[in-house]
């Protein structure tokens, strides 16, 4: 497994062994939203950069997960159906939302690393 890319709008994406992304919320996120209580993941086709791929509410508010790279979704979390307290208890592990197939892997490149990422954070905090 290679390290965690992340998105401004706190999406993560792992790269796996056989080529297709994991891509899923951050923790951030997650404390964001609060308690996760329904994930609509999305359907299982081709999508561009920034469609919307998945929704999910929380007690707070509801949101849209944006498509993060060119690519097709392949695989999706249906255990988030019926257990979307998984976002909630382990949202870089169980809680992933959705597999792509990018169009191009490099795009990942372009994303955060970790330290970006934490600087995001800290930008927002202070904001």
């Amino acid at each position: 497994m290679s390290a965690l890319r992340f998105t401004v709008d706190h999406e993560w994406l792992r790269l796996e062994s056989d080529g297709l992304i994991t891509v899923g919320i951050t923790a951030y996120a997650q404390a964001a939203l609060g308690d996760v209580v329904f994930v609509q993941v999305p359907e299982l086709r081709s999508y561009r950069a920034g469609d919307e791929a998945a929704v999910l509410e929380s007690v707070k508010a509801a949101s849209n997960i944006g498509m993060p790279l060119d690519g097709e979704v392949v695989d999706v979390n249906a255990t988030l159906q019926d257990s979307p307290e998984q976002v909630n208890e382990d949202p870089l592990g169980q809680g992933w939302f959705f597999r792509l197939r990018p169009s191009d892997a490099s795009a990942m490149d372009h994303l955060l690393d970790q330290a970006a990422y934490d600087r995001l954070i800290q930008d927002q905090a202070d904001a």
